[in-house]
């Protein structure tokens, strides 16, 4: 005899499949949130990246027919001198923005404590991040000028005679690099302010008790969890001390004599200026650009990685 309390079941009632959506409903959500942001970074970053890869291998004023050339604009980027000067100014460019993060890690030190106007001096230190890098090297061109600037003022005070800066090839390069160097530190300033929010009072405490104090505070225990601020102000900041164009540009337009280029402005110049629109050989500095920056990416990449996998 049947249980009164249990519920009826019909006999034309059969058990219904679920659809492979409400299967797997939960897993496949994420993915559709991110299928926007794949799209774009597959269509505007991953396909320009084949493309100047595909065409490095041919010779292309951007108009007519591309004719396959092989290895052939590698093979002249060997012989190339301002290929050179242009890798080398890169490299200076590298090790000499690399100051901007222990001076934008001090800066925010400062602009952390309670002093009286910390507020004006803030918003000093953050002004130089908001303005454009045109008007950056407009003010410094006008900062360096032998005739009028303010440096040779300066210089002149201490019985020092006037520099030319931009227009001296020993001095232009760390000219221009001091300019960009403005508003870096003041990107890293705001990294750092931004991660010294996140420090741990307790530890600090902790460390107090245990005497530490001055540098022995700010190296083992502030500095240690500043690292994911660190790490994106080190990959921030080679990035952009490998694709430096706008102050080059507008501060020299490559000169003197092409002694300030980089490999981001020679490429311009080779693609898309005087040089008779050479696409092709410009997409092969782009790449030796390209895997320059993908070293220092992927070994700091590997560096984090390894740091958590060790935690």
């Amino acid at each position: 005899m049947a249980d009164a309390g249990a519920p009826a079941v019909s006999q034309h009632n059969k058990p219904v499949k679920n659809s492979w959506w409400h299967n797997n409903q939960q897993s496949m959500t994420p993915w559709l949130f991110l299928a926007p942001g794949i799209l774009f970074f597959l269509f505007y970053v991953i396909f320009p990246i084949y493309q100047s890869f595909s065409l490095s291998f041919y010779s292309w004023d951007g108009l007519g027919e591309a004719e396959y050339v092989g290895a052939y604009n590698y093979e002249e980027l060997y012989w190339d001198d301002a290929f050179y000067t242009s890798l080398r100014n890169n490299l200076i460019w590298l090790v000499m923005y690399l100051f901007a993060i222990p001076a934008g890690l001090f800066i925010a030190l400062f602009l952390n404590q309670t002093v009286t106007g910390i507020r004006l001096y803030k918003s000093l230190f953050f002004f130089p991040f908001v303005i454009s890098q045109v008007v950056v090297g407009l003010v410094f061109t006008w900062f360096y000028d032998p005739t009028f600037g303010l440096l040779n003022y300066i210089l002149g005070g201490v019985g020092i005679p006037p520099i030319n800066v931009l227009g001296d090839e020993n001095f232009v390069t760390y000219g221009i690099i001091v300019a960009g160097l403005w508003p870096q530190t003041a990107y890293c300033m705001i990294l750092y302010l931004t991660g010294l929010n996140a420090v741990d009072p307790e530890q600090i405490e902790a460390g107090r008790l245990d005497g530490a104090k001055g540098l022995r505070m700010l190296w083992h225990i502030i500095i240690p969890q500043l690292r994911p601020a660190t790490f994106i102000a080190f990959v921030v900041t080679i990035i952009g001390a490998l694709r430096s164009f706008d102050l080059i540009s507008v501060m020299t337009n490559g000169g003197p004599y092409g002694e300030s280029r980089v490999l981001s402005f020679y490429m311009f110049e080779v693609a898309l200026s005087e040089y008779g629109f050479r696409m092709g050989y410009g997409a092969s500095i782009a790449v030796v650009l390209f895997l320059i920056m993908l070293v220092f990416i992927a070994y700091f990449l590997w560096s984090m990685y390894q740091e958590e996998k060790a935690r």
